[in-house]
């Protein structure tokens, strides 16, 4: 959620935390463990987090997934082809 709330445009920690439903101990501590992934990024200058190439990379994947996976869904099972 912390992602797609920096994805969907200029995001301060403020507005991280209302979009993602996090406290700012959550946010703070989030945030710190994705910079140092190379998830987000801090711009001093206007305040704001950034979501990187490789964050994106991440939400792109993530998102497959979740494709994938409820496709895959009928009456709440998944079906396995074999």
């Amino acid at each position: 959620m912390i992602l797609d709330a920096v994805r969907s445009g200029d995001a301060t920690r403020t507005g991280i935390m209302y979009k993602a439903y996090l406290s700012h101990m959550q946010v703070k501590e989030y945030i710190s463990h994705m910079e140092q992934s190379a998830l987000v990024q801090y711009e001093a200058g206007t305040q704001v987090y950034r979501i990187t190439d490789k964050g994106s990379k991440l939400m792109h994947l993530y998102e497959e997934i979740v494709e994938t996976v409820s496709s895959g869904q009928e009456d709440g099972f998944l079906k396995v082809q074999v």
